[in-house]
């Protein structure tokens, strides 16, 4: 038996698909939790509204206020955090380009060596670091010592149009839901609405994360149920007051 094969037995074959499908989890984890914020800040501040006026264009105008400013800056958040991150990785790229030209032996004993880490034993890790160093050092590099795909570095702009997205989403539900139906049984409605979706969010985002849906559940219903009831006794005591 070759090294080469010895390499191919030490790998699971499922890993590649393991780390693209972490990457989709990753985005379906943060879709999930901007449209829960998008409901649960959007429901507490037409709810908290809902306690001082009975106003659709009230509602509307403080729900709509509410949504855009919660998600452009759910979406300028995200692209400064992932813009960091971005630079950070670019500049660990250019660190790891110039070493590779500086030193290219003692990066290709530091690729064997994690490799060894990983359990090949010591002339199957050399094999490996060898033929990959011949193939594309800097990416073989990237991936092992650095966990970064140099071909796939996240686009800020593809995570702040998705977190805008999201957030927009979660919160035109409480949204419609105040002001569509008459004022006598928008609240009831409301509630209902934005219970039912957070119930579906939590169980959303326990399943993707392999974890038990019903602590995800309570958790993200009895934090939106706080919210409005808070955000409601506000309300009703400035309208009471004259406020």
């Amino acid at each position: 038996m070759s090294a080469a094969d010895g390499f191919d037995r030490a790998l699971p074959a499922h890993a590649p698909h393991d780390e693209g499908m972490g990457a989709r989890l990753n985005w379906l984890r943060a879709a999930v939790l901007g449209a829960n914020d998008g409901i649960v800040s959007t429901a507490g501040l037409v709810v908290g509204v809902a306690g001082a006026t009975d106003e659709r264009a009230q509602l509307l105008t403080a729900g709509l206020a509410g949504l855009l400013a919660g998600s452009l800056s759910m979406a300028a958040g995200e692209y400064v955090s992932v813009s960091t991150q971005r630079d950070a990785e670019r500049a660990a790229l250019v660190q790891e380009r110039r070493e590779l030209s500086d030193e290219p032996e003692a990066e290709l004993d530091e690729l064997t060596g994690l490799y060894e880490k990983q359990g090949l034993t010591r002339p199957v890790a050399r094999e490996v670091a060898e033929q990959l160093t011949a193939h594309d050092a800097l990416a073989a590099h990237a991936q092992v010592e650095l966990k970064i795909d140099p071909d796939e570095l996240t686009n800020p702009w593809h995570a702040a149009g998705a977190s805008f997205l999201a957030f927009t989403v979660g919160a035109l539900l409480p949204l419609l839901a105040m002001v569509l139906p008459p004022a006598s049984i928008r609240l009831p409605i409301t509630v209902a609405a934005v219970l039912g979706a957070l119930v579906l969010c939590g169980w959303s985002g326990a399943r993707l994360g392999g974890a038990p849906p019903t602590r995800g559940i309570v958790r993200t219903t009895a934090g939106g149920a706080l919210a409005m009831a808070v955000t409601y006794a506000v309300g009703t005591l400035l309208g009471a007051n004259g406020v």
